[in-house]
């Protein structure tokens, strides 16, 4: 039973890390990182919550996070598209503008509340008869619609990429971009597509921990896994296959942790337990770096010649 409780719990926490890796691979085969993914995914569980708060509907709520997530993938587009801003240095500021922006619009609305405010939030959906098969069904099939989208944008995902046209020419304008453009495309346009839909996926990313996971807002609910979603993009090879599994061990590991920090562990300190899913995924990154192939044009503007 403990194993099937932590299977299903490191696939309910791999969920919006695995949507906002996809977020972060659309960006970066276009050849633009964005550092500013961990930032997005705040603003993501922001927007869901307040608009979650004033609606009463988590579904508007999905909703506004898209949008912010959106709008925030587009202003890192203007400075690293656009205005050629070196590209850590904007996802940067985008990460630290959008962790005050957050909680100061937070206070403004809610005040210094002395309870943590509640939304009504996504409740867990069973899958009718999947999630009565032995075991798989506690695992795959009983978790918050979020989760299920997660996993719908794999193949989705894949099949854009390598499937279209449009996958065709964000692949190729992050590889070779002079290649698109003396094929009549524009560069420009394909890497704020990538940013876009970037953001967009990053804000559906964050709504979770603040409508399905958390129920609340705090300015450090994402706490850093936006950057572990970034390097699933690295350990995962750049293919919507090899992200799905770095995603996964990511999240056994964190519902590993989380175990164990609840298991009343007095051998294990608490702070080595909670640092467990950030040591897996510096090792990680160091282990599969070397051997992963990047876009070839990543992180360099484009300079129309």
């Amino acid at each position: 039973m403990f194993l099937i409780n932590l299977l299903a719990a490191g696939v309910n926490l791999a969920g919006p890390l695995l949507i906002a890796a996809l977020g972060e691979l659309y960006a970066e085969r276009t050849g633009v990182l964005n550092i500013g993914m961990e930032g997005m995914m705040l603003a993501g569980a922001w927007g869901g919550f307040v608009t979650t708060y004033f609606t009463g509907d988590p579904w508007l709520g999905l909703l506004g996070a898209i949008l912010i997530g959106m709008l925030f993938g587009l202003l890192n587009g203007v400075l690293a598209i656009t205005m050629k801003v070196n590209q850590v240095v904007s996802g940067i500021a985008i990460n630290i503008l959008l962790s005050g922006l957050t909680m100061y619009l937070y206070r403004v609305i809610y005040g210094i509340p002395l309870l943590p405010v509640t939304v009504n939030p996504f409740q867990k959906l069973a899958i009718p008869f999947l999630s009565e098969i032995p075991v798989l069904g506690k695992i795959l099939f009983n978790h918050h619609v979020i989760v299920y989208i997660a996993y719908l944008l794999v193949p989705l995902a894949w099949f854009i990429l390598y499937k279209t046209s449009f996958g065709l020419a964000i692949r190729s304008a992050g590889e070779k971009p002079a290649v698109v453009d003396t094929a009549g495309l524009s560069v420009t346009r394909l890497r704020y597509s990538g940013m876009i839909i970037g953001g967009a996926l990053a804000g559906l990313a964050g709504s979770y921990y603040s409508l399905a996971h958390l129920n609340i807002f705090a300015n450090n609910i994402i706490s850093g896994r936006g950057f572990i979603a970034f390097a699933a993009v690295i350990f995962g090879g750049w293919n919507p296959l090899g992200i799905l599994c770095a995603t996964l061990i990511f999240g056994i590991a964190d519902a590993l942790s989380t175990r164990f920090l609840t298991s009343g562990n007095q051998f294990v300190p608490y702070e080595f337990l909670l640092m467990t899913p950030y040591i897996i995924t510096i090792v990680a990154t160091l282990l599969f770096s070397r051997k992963s192939i990047s876009p070839a044009s990543l992180g360099t503007p484009y300079e129309k010649e």
